[in-house]
């Protein structure tokens, strides 16, 4: 097998559980920002550039299943094995409030207008919070074939989709009515489905097969067959030209959109991935791990030698003398104090 190599990635200690989660704000005034969900029960907010660690949010007593930002990165959300999703102030790290339900919550998502919340989980019911009103009941959506286990929103808030713990497919459906409209079959259970930044595709993961389907007419645009089974998978938002993968042989592997061929291989995780994503521009991405690391890797120009010495093909040594440094200043602030509550977002500015 040839030996694919990529840039030095930057690697983000701090949660002690496998990390099961990945998100990215769009991009602010201040940045863009990536919240983790990991088993630990904390879900933990960087500077999705540097990766370096801003702070914790404290409340959940189980395992955090999903996060999630709003668009303006002002408020967090998350999915928890607590029975309860809780909503959060992304800048002081305070907890707005707590969304009880009956069972395990498995997926969480903010509307594109960021005025409503949508959750997910073993109950098999989908949940709608009205951010304005946080007392008062949601609105529930039809009835789920199985235990949830994803949930987004498309088509500017009108139509959400859902994936199965245990059953096939993506169910795609129209809030005006709260009927399914559509499915997306699919022969494993869709453990990643991912909507595209311009709203073109969604990309779903099932087994060891990569889907791309057109968002608006529900075609099947594109479906590879992955070298295993994969756990999730990300379309590059910029260009949509390539796309990354991440499973159980414990590698990020990146792929060609229109061809499907490798086109590199990620190396350092010490466990399988269970989530990868694109930053908002695409200059990097992230992979979460069973390691409890995240890795965040910067989409540079790949190389097939193992020792090919030319420059363009791996991270230069000032790049790399600062990726390690950063690495550095997270393990230091972790260290010092994971329990530290999110600060002032102007703090945020001056140590990122």
């Amino acid at each position: 097998m040839d030996k694919k190599k990529v840039a030095v990635p930057l690697v983000c200690h701090g949660h002690s559980r496998p990390v099961v989660d990945l998100f990215y704000s769009p991009v602010t005034p201040d940045g863009f920002f990536l919240i983790s969900a990991s088993k630990d029960s904390t879900p933990m907010l960087r500077n999705g550039e540097t990766g370096d660690w801003i702070g914790t949010f404290e409340g959940h007593k189980g395992a955090v299943w999903s996060s999630c930002l709003d668009s303006k990165a002002l408020r967090a959300a998350s999915a928890s094995a607590d029975f309860s999703a809780k909503l959060w102030d992304a800048l002081t790290g305070d907890e707005l409030h707590s969304f009880e339900h009956k069972h395990i919550v498995r997926a969480c998502a903010f509307s594109e207008d960021t005025h409503l919340l949508l959750t997910g989980g073993v109950e098999k019911i989908l949940r709608i919070y009205d951010l304005n009103r946080l007392d008062a009941a949601p609105r529930e959506v039809g009835n789920s074939p199985g235990s949830i286990r994803t949930v987004a929103w498309l088509h500017s808030d009108q139509t959400i989709l859902s994936s199965c713990t245990d059953t096939s497919g993506v169910r795609l459906w129209d809030l005006r009515s709260g009927e399914i409209v559509q499915t997306l079959e699919t022969k494993s259970p869709v453990t990643s489905a991912e909507v595209s930044q311009d709203g073109r595709y969604i990309t779903t993961a099932d087994g060891s097969t990569v889907k791309f389907w057109d968002a608006n007419h529900f075609g099947l645009v594109k479906s590879y067959e992955m070298p295993c089974n994969v756990e999730s998978a990300s379309l590059e938002p910029k260009h949509g030209n390539k796309f990354i993968a991440g499973g159980e042989d414990m590698w990020v592997h990146v792929f060609d959109f229109h061809t499907g061929q490798e086109l590199g291989c990620n190396k350092g995780h010490h466990g399988p991935v269970h989530c990868v994503r694109f930053s908002p521009g695409g200059e990097s991405y992230a992979s979460g791990s069973e390691d409890g690391t995240i890795r965040i890797w910067q989409t540079v120009p790949v190389n097939n030698e193992e020792n090919d010495p030319l420059p363009g093909n791996g991270p230069s040594g000032k790049v790399k003398a600062v990726a390690e440094e950063v690495t550095r200043k997270i393990e230091s602030t972790l260290h010092i104090g994971r329990d530290v509550k999110i600060g002032e977002r102007d703090k945020v500015k001056t140590n990122a």
